[in-house]
C-alpha cells in the first residue's frame, strides 16, 4: 500500500481511538468515511476485487471511480483503532456511479449508512469543496444539549457555544447546524443532513442521537467535534456549579472574527 494511503487510514484509525476514549463510541457507534482516490497509485487500481459488485441503492455519477476507506458495519471503533484493514475496507465505486465492490484487505462490508455518506461526498465533489472526510460520532455533552428544546432553535446552540471559549468560533467558525430528531440511517435524515450543510455548517447536530462532520481530513473533522462538545462542557460545568454563565458579548465575538478573519 502506497505509504500516504497507509498514512491516512493510520490517521483515521488514530481518530477512531479517541472516539472510545472519549466514550463517545460506544459498541459500534459511529462511522467513519474518507475520499482517498488522490493516495490510490496505479498498482492497487490495478487489483482485483475481492468481493461482487454491490448497489449503492443510488446513482452517484461524480463518484465514478472514486476509492473510500469506510469502517465495517456492526465494527467497534477500539477495534478499528487497534486494526483498521481488519474492521474497514476500501472501495471502488463502479463507473456508473451505482455501485461499489471492495478491493482490500478483507471483505469487510461497509458501514450501513455508506449511501449516505456517499451522498455526502458526491455533494462535496459537485460544490467543489476540498473536504474529503465524514465523521459520525456520539458526544456526550452535545447529545445533552438537544434534549433541551431552546437549544434546538437555529444557531441557539451555536451561539452559546462560541461564547464559552474563544476557540470554540475560532476552530469551528461555522457553528453547529441542527436536524430535528429522525430515524437514524433514514433516507429523511440523510436529506436533511446535506440541506443542513447546504447552508453552511460543517457540523451537523441530530436530535437526541449524534453529529455529522465533514472536514478536509478526519483529524479535522474530529477537532470541531471535539472544540464544541468542549463548549458544551463548560456551560453543563458551569450549570453544575449552580450558575448561568455569562459566555462572551457580541462585541468580543465579533472582535474574535474579525482578529481572525472569521465568518460573521
Amino acid at each position: 500500500m502506497r505509504p500516504a494511503l497507509k498514512a491516512e487510514i493510520d490517521k483515521v484509525a488514530e481518530v477512531a481511538g479517541y472516539l472510545w476514549q472519549k466514550g463517545w463510541a460506544e459498541r459500534n457507534g459511529g462511522n467513519i468515511t474518507v475520499n482517498v482516490t488522490e493516495l490510490v497509485d496505479d498498482a492497487l487500481r490495478a487489483m482485483p476485487a475481492i468481493s461482487p459488485a454491490r448497489p449503492i441503492g443510488q446513482t452517484l455519477p461524480r463518484l465514478a471511480d472514486c476509492w473510500f476507506y469506510c469502517k465495517g458495519t456492526g465494527r467497534r471503533m477500539r477495534d478499528l483503532a487497534r486494526a483498521p484493514m481488519a474492521n474497514g475496507s476500501l472501495i471502488r465505486i463502479l463507473p456508473a456511479g451505482d455501485a461499489y465492490e471492495i478491493v482490500a484487505d478483507a471483505p469487510v462490508t461497509p458501514t450501513s449508512e455508506l449511501p449516505s455518506h456517499l451522498a455526502v461526498h458526491d455533494w462535496l465533489i459537485a460544490t467543489g469543496s476540498p473536504y474529503r472526510a465524514s465523521l459520525h460520532t456520539h458526544p456526550i455533552e452535545l447529545v445533552a444539549l438537544t434534549h433541551g428544546r431552546p437549544w434546538l432553535e437555529k444557531d441557539a446552540a451555536t451561539r452559546m457555544l462560541w461564547s464559552m471559549i474563544p476557540e470554540t468560533k475560532a476552530f469551528c467558525p461555522r457553528g453547529l447546524g441542527i436536524v430535528p430528531y429522525m430515524l437514524p440511517s433514514s433516507v429523511e435524515l440523510a436529506e436533511a443532513t446535506l440541506r443542513t450543510l447546504a447552508d453552511g455548517y460543517d457540523v451537523v447536530m441530530w436530535e437526541k442521537h449524534g453529529v455529522f462532520a465533514v472536514d478536509v481530513d478526519i483529524m479535522d473533522a474530529f477537532d470541531q467535534v471535539d472544540v464544541l462538545n468542549k463548549a458544551a462542557q463548560i456551560y453543563l460545568a458551569a450549570k453544575g456549579m449552580g450558575f448561568e454563565p455569562e459566555g462572551m458579548s457580541d462585541a468580543q465575538l465579533r472582535e474574535l472574527s474579525v482578529a481572525f478573519h472569521l465568518p460573521k
